[in-house]
């Protein structure tokens, strides 16, 4: 075994003669295993938010959309229609824009979703309808969000009401009549779905894509956007690639641009909570590097022995490195264990809930223990090397 590794090794494990440099070694020991399995369970939970964040919104988000560059509108033309299907894609043509709706004397301003036939193929909305069915083609039925639906009070068996969509026409110029200014149009439920999301159950009603066309007065190959889904062995490269062939001058997204705003706020979150217990952490430290000061100080004799035996002042001082370092990996290991069974407990069992029926959401992730251990590993070596470059001081006096 290396001499050097040898001896730092029965440094580290040897009680010292001073009881308070024990205390201390203990405690800062203590700290390591203490901020590993925070760090480690905190990192958890935000990944655990992560997902059950973004799983809400990924149920209904295709996995590519294909935008207008310019304007609110965009047009397929035949040929490209054409070279869609020699792609391995499914999609699905969407006419979009907000717009007022009205049932009885309430009246709500929410975004009126037109799909073609498609679209069920694109996302999983059908295993979403709480109540009724799914849109019929070429029917004027509306299936709305379950928050909207209470807003309005709409029902999808009542028929002393109608629910009706409003749109201004485009155009200039001057309204003679109140009712040249929009076009109306009645719509009959037919379903309400549910995401158990608030702000997209309170957004969307979904039509047929000829409701669309006739509100907004968009041509037969106009469209608000496009979206798409990828088969599973599809490289989401490589399409984003021809789809940039065949529509030049369009703008295409994928899921995560879709929540750019939500993935950039988990982000600078969990970046924070991490930033606070690097801090912590750096304070724990501070007890370690006092511990192993206080030993080198006691060990004085025995450092000019080695050093009268013919070990140089850089090993004597990799002895209290490695002594440092020993004591931050059995703390890092150790508390790893105890952030992993913690995790893995409330993840297949959740013992901690946020509400009744509904566990605290933590997955645990490899890439989270790597991030413990290398910010741990990294701020250890410098606590160890500020407290071994006493060596230096020490043989000099």
């Amino acid at each position: 075994m290396n001499t050097v590794f040898y001896i730092a090794k029965r440094y580290a494990f040897s009680k010292s003669k001073t009881k308070a440099i024990n205390i201390i070694t203990r405690i800062s020991a203590i700290g390591i295993v203490v901020s590993s399995m925070a760090l480690f369970v905190v990192l958890s939970v935000f990944s655990g938010l992560e997902n059950s964040l973004l799983s809400f919104t990924n149920e209904i988000d295709p996995d590519l959309v294909l935008l207008p560059s310019k304007g609110k509108s965009l047009k397929l033309t035949h040929q490209q229609k054409n070279q869609l299907k020699d792609l391995t894609i499914s999609y699905s043509k969407i006419i979009e824009d907000r717009v007022v709706f009205t049932y009885g004397d309430k009246q709500i301003v929410a975004v009126i979703k037109a799909v073609d036939s498609n679209y069920p193929k694109i996302t999983d909305i059908t295993n979403h309808i709480l109540h009724g069915k799914w849109l019929q083609p070429n029917t004027n039925d509306a299936v709305l969000g379950n928050v909207l639906a209470n807003e309005l009070s709409a029902g999808m068996y009542s028929n002393d009401k109608l629910l009706e969509v409003l749109a201004m026409k485009p155009g200039s110029g001057l309204i003679t009549m109140p009712s040249d200014a929009y076009v109306k149009l009645p719509l009959y439920p037919s379903g309400i779905y549910s995401l158990n999301n608030i702000d997209v159950d309170n957004r969307y009603i979904y039509t047929d894509i000829n409701v669309g066309k006739d509100l907004l007065l968009f041509g037969s190959n106009e469209y608000s956007k496009i979206e798409f889904k990828l088969e599973n062995d599809v490289s989401e490269k490589s399409i984003i690639s021809s789809l940039k062939d065949i529509f030049p001058d369009s703008i295409i997204k994928n899921r995560s641009q879709l929540n750019e705003g939500l993935y950039k706020m988990l982000k600078t979150e969990s970046l924070a909570i991490y930033l606070i217990f690097t801090l912590i952490i750096i304070v724990t430290l501070f007890c370690l590097t006092g511990a192993l000061i206080m030993i080198i100080l006691e060990k004085k004799d025995h450092i000019k022995t080695l050093y009268d035996i013919g070990l140089s002042q850089k090993k004597i001082k990799k002895i209290f490195l490695y002594q440092g370092l020993i004591l931050s990996v059995g703390g890092i290991v150790l508390g790893l264990m105890l952030g992993i069974t913690i995790t893995l407990l409330q993840q297949h069992f959740g013992f901690v809930e946020v509400a009744e029926g509904f566990p605290y959401p933590i997955v645990f992730n490899w890439q989270n223990g790597f991030v413990v251990v290398a910010t741990i590993l990294i701020l250890s070596i410098i606590a160890s090397s500020i407290a071994s470059n006493r060596i230096k001081i020490l043989m000099n006096e």
